[in-house]
């Protein structure tokens, strides 16, 4: 899959749109790049009857067509939806075609709330802000948590919270980073971080410092943060307007998310 993919079907008079990324889709070379990096987004709102019925009306893939009703109809596994689509056009190598397996089993043994949350991720990564937002509050309030190990819920509340930021609903992304920050037994302090980040772009300076000492802000922290300010607005802190705090923390939100995978 490394380089360029000439196509080796039609490209389609009219495209299939995947609703989860608000993306139209035209030859099954996109469709098989779609699938391979979103697995967590791979369902019945893009494998279905009208995905069929465009493999075989527009891109004249009638044999590949029926293998996926087949496989519907039977309700089968991720294998043997996405194997049909890969092999249709060899699009993947033998090493890439053995990672998707090591893929496809470990979300096997993930837990229903951990696929959920990385299909809230997913989106996160495809720009779809609010759909992500949806998938983590429902997960958020259906979900017994006390089953989950590692902080899961905490993880969900961060990322919510870095959705919210993207939209520059900086309100809701500070209640989030706090909960987080709560949740994880007071130790996360990326999400302790973001939460002061977001809380000095949506307070004045005084309102700011009085939450510092409130919460016994160590110095170390402090400065980090003022460190980030001066950073990303290039002025002293108490010049900062609110659009270069606004951009700063989201950011941070982004290479927070990106580098751990949280």
């Amino acid at each position: 899959m490394s380089g360029y993919i000439l196509c080796q079907t039609k490209k389609a008079e009219h495209p299939y749109f995947v609703e989860s990324i608000s993306t139209n889709i035209y030859t099954i070379e996109e469709l098989c790049y779609y699938l391979y990096h979103n697995l967590y987004l791979v369902d019945q709102t893009i494998i279905n009857e009208d995905l069929c019925k465009w493999l075989a009306e527009e891109l004249e893939l009638t044999q590949l067509a029926s293998k996926l009703r087949q496989a519907m109809e039977r309700e089968a596994g991720a294998e043997e939806i996405l194997y049909p689509v890969f092999k249709e056009i060899n699009y993947l190598t033998y090493e890439e075609l053995k990672a998707l397996n090591g893929r496809l089993t470990e979300l096997n043994k993930e837990s229903t709330a951990i696929r959920k949350k990385r299909k809230g991720d997913a989106l996160v990564e495809n720009g779809m802000y609010v759909n992500a937002i949806r998938v983590y509050q429902k997960l958020l309030d259906q979900t017994d948590f006390s089953k989950e190990r590692d902080g899961l819920e905490a993880r969900i509340m961060y990322n919510l919270g870095c959705a919210y930021s993207y939209l520059f609903q900086m309100e809701k992304a500070m209640e989030c980073f706090w909960n987080a920050y709560s949740r994880s037994g007071t130790e996360n302090e990326k999400a302790l971080k973001a939460y002061l980040l977001a809380y000095r772009s949506i307070r004045s300076k005084e309102e700011y410092a009085h939450r510092l000492k409130e919460l016994k802000i160590s110095e170390e922290l402090r400065s980090e943060i003022r460190e980030a300010l001066n950073h990303f607005s290039k002025i002293p802190e108490k010049q900062a307007e609110t659009d270069s705090l606004d951009v700063m923390l989201e950011k941070l939100a982004r290479d927070y998310h990106r580098s751990t995978g949280s």
